[in-house]
């Protein structure tokens, strides 16, 4: 018998159940086989999702270094009005350059640059930084990227001096984002966020592009020129008309709150009102003063400043200072303003009525007391002739009795 043929002939038998009995008490080595293809499946999906995080976090922080960086204007308002020459004097003594753009626009708005001590914005070996501010004769200061601590200064030390009735305790204060954009030649607002359309005339625009290509970290050039501060005129015009107005509700806000009881103590009667006439009559002067504040002695209700009129440039700088109002419902609050005024003129009317009726009453009883006093005079003169008149009569009688007695 051929040994290859027997062992192949060996190979095809089938196994004896002593031999299934021997290979099913060994261990398994199917689970042993695939547990490292397991763990490499594992792993492979570990690792993927680790650079898919990876990725979008590098997506993140390219978007965020493609974006421009976001800087903010602020409006402080701290005073009822400023009297510029003067303000222009107190700048030149502390060495600050007004109107250094030329604008043409002072009295109606003083122009000054203050440097902006903020490093961490701008890269290393960039020049220095400086933010523009804007000091309007309604009493109102707008900063642009300009520090705060800076601004502190200037509104309550330096500028109070030529502060007519200021009020550094009620200081109010707004501010809104924005952002530089060199490639638009025009500004918007999109939400709460102004984008300042930073590019300069096609004259300047090679000198600026080569002498600022290093100023910004993404590659935009920050490019100032007239045209950017005339932009920034309008938009802190309107900032600071709004800015006027919230001051003016702040205060309508406090007169209501003094005079809330007035409406409660009329519904219950109003037979006496607790209030004197010069409390009354400091209510009335107070209402009148809010009233001409807001539409008489500002340009809060003028759809446009006279500094747009002033302007030697045409750049339709009204339509951004619309666009702030706006923004702001400047417009509208100033409706609603007036609408509670009104109202507060009702309770002032009230007061006035109260205070003309109780005077009447009192003119009426003096009236009374008078008529009351001329009737007991002339009771008692009649009292007194009667007297007489009967005293006269009696001596009269007796003397005849007597003559008839002699007769």
């Amino acid at each position: 018998m051929n040994p290859v043929g027997a062992m192949n002939g060996s190979r095809l038998q089938k196994p004896t159940p002593e031999a299934e009995s021997n290979e099913a008490s060994k261990p398994q080595k199917r689970k042993n086989q695939r547990s490292p293809a397991a763990k490499n499946s594992l792993r492979r999906v570990a690792v993927e999702a680790q650079r898919s995080r990876n990725e979008k976090e590098i997506r993140k922080t390219t978007s965020k270094e493609s974006q421009p960086i976001s800087k903010t204007v602020t409006a402080y308002c701290a005073a009822e009005q400023y009297d510029i020459s003067r303000v222009a004097n107190i700048l030149k003594d502390a060495a600050y350059q007004l109107d250094p753009y030329d604008t043409g626009l002072y009295p109606q708005v003083v122009h000054i640059e203050l440097p902006n001590h903020t490093p961490s914005r701008r890269p290393e070996g960039s020049g220095p930084s400086t933010g523009d501010v804007f000091i309007f004769p309604s009493g109102t200061v707008v900063a642009w990227d300009v520090p705060e601590s800076t601004m502190s200064f200037l509104v309550n030390r330096t500028l109070l001096p030529a502060a007519q009735e200021p009020h550094p305790d009620q200081l109010e204060e707004e501010d809104l984002e924005y952002t530089e954009d060199p490639t638009r030649d025009t500004s918007a607002i999109k939400g709460d966020m102004v984008i300042l359309g930073t590019k300069p005339q096609q004259q300047q625009q090679a000198s600026d592009l080569a002498s600022s290509s290093t100023s910004d970290p993404v590659g935009w050039p920050e490019t100032r020129n007239i045209d950017t501060v005339l932009t920034k005129i309008a938009f802190s015009s309107g900032l600071a008309r709004s800015t006027k107005l919230a001051v003016l509700e702040t205060l309508l806000a406090t007169y209501l709150t003094s005079t809330l009881s007035i409406p409660r103590l009329l519904a219950l009667g109003g037979r006496r009102l607790p209030f004197t006439r010069s409390f009354i009559l400091q209510k009335t002067g107070q209402l009148l003063l809010l009233r001409a504040q807001l539409n008489l002695y500002s340009e809060l209700t003028d759809s446009l400043p006279d500094l747009f009129w002033d302007s030697k440039y045409e750049l339709g700088l009204e339509g951004y200072y619309d666009m702030v109002g706006r923004a702001l419902d400047t417009n509208v609050r100033i409706k609603v303003l007036n609408e509670k005024m009104d109202y507060a003129q009702e309770i002032a009317s009230v007061l006035r009525q109260q205070l003309s009726e109780r005077h009447g009453v009192r003119l009426e009883w003096i009236i009374i007391l008078l008529i009351t006093v001329e009737v007991g005079f002339a009771v008692r003169q009649e009292v007194k002739e009667w007297r007489e008149r009967s005293g006269g009569l009696l001596l009269g009688r007796d003397g005849i009795r007597a003559d008839g007695d002699v007769v």
